[in-house]
């Protein structure tokens, strides 16, 4: 087989480092994987296209700068594949395994499907597009993201981001945007429990938000004509701006703002309010003010926009 200078193709590798420190270099068609059981394949390589290569061995993309990654295949074999690596681009792609992504900078992941419990730590500038993310503890402690046509199926997810953008999404997560600081979520599904607790400047705009006792602890809170589904005890000491399509379950002491709705089930304003709560409750719709009034939790103080304690029954 002739090959051009730099040109690696259709070979099986599994030396330690097989391919290291590697410059300029076109590698297509290979398989990473053997008895030798060789880690660290592409560490410190730079200016690379990687295509319609399997990785089944550990830390291929280490410390890797600017490198072009189309149709590849990780298996979960393949633990923290990129680490300290940036100017990366991954299309129509596979990468499972472990600890995926973890301090990198400006990275791109398009069209691709990702399985990895600790995906995207410490990171930054990283956009996904038209992407599945499956992962336990995705995007810790990482900035300046952007998300488009992105689906997640994950458990706590956000922790700890600053400067995020979510658009056209679906969000399947637990304890979503704890300690986040300016996130911006549109047109997307957000599901889960304590979703944005104790966040700053969370920003939901056209968004159906589904789970319980959502968006608590939280500064700078605003959201934009979303619906609001089975989110019961919602707002409690927050600072909020919120304009709802449709009914919200339940309200309990939010602190400062205002929160305007077409049907509240309950607002709940109990002894633990705190002395200088100001949230102001609006219910919009005449129709659902009679609702409410013929309802075991009326006060008509509430609708009026009092600050009356109202006890959960």
């Amino acid at each position: 087989m002739t090959l051009k200078t730099n040109e690696f193709k259709d070979l099986i590798l599994d030396e330690e480092r097989a391919l290291y420190a590697i410059q300029d270099a076109m590698i297509s068609h290979c398989t990473f994987d053997g008895p030798a059981d060789g880690e660290s394949a592409l560490k410190e390589s730079a200016d690379i296209h990687v295509s319609d290569c399997d990785f089944r061995l550990r830390y291929p993309f280490w410390h890797v700068r600017n490198a072009q990654i189309e149709n590849i295949r990780m298996t979960d074999t393949c633990r923290a594949a990129l680490w300290y690596s940036n100017q990366v681009t991954i299309k129509y792609s596979h990468m499972g395994g472990i600890k995926a992504v973890r301090e990198c900078e400006d990275v791109t992941i398009e069209n691709s499907n990702i399985v990895s419990p600790e995906f995207g730590w410490l990171s930054h500038r990283l956009t996904m597009k038209n992407s599945e993310l499956e992962s336990e503890y995705p995007f810790f402690y990482s900035t300046d993201i952007l998300l488009d046509n992105f689906v997640l199926n994950g458990k706590y997810s956000f922790q700890y981001v600053e400067n995020v953008e979510i658009s056209n999404s679906h969000l399947d997560t637990k304890d979503a945007f704890w300690h986040s600081k300016n996130v911006t979520v549109s047109d997307s599904i957000v599901k889960g429990e304590y979703l944005g607790w104790y966040s700053e400047n969370l920003k939901l705009v056209r968004c159906k938000i589904i789970g319980t006792q959502p968006l608590c602890y939280a500064k700078g809170l605003v959201l934009e004509d979303c619906e609001m589904i089975d989110c019961d005890l919602s707002f409690e000491y927050s600072d909020v701006n919120a304009t709802i399509a449709g009914p919200i379950t339940s309200i309990k002491n939010p602190r400062s703002g205002h929160i305007s709705a077409d049907s509240i089930g309950k607002v709940i304003l109990d002894d633990n309010q705190l002395a200088d709560d100001s949230c102001v409750i609006e219910v919009r719709d005449e129709l659902n003010k009679e609702e409410i009034q013929n309802s075991e939790t009326y006060n008509e103080n509430i609708l009026n926009n009092k600050d009356v304690p109202v006890q959960e029954t």
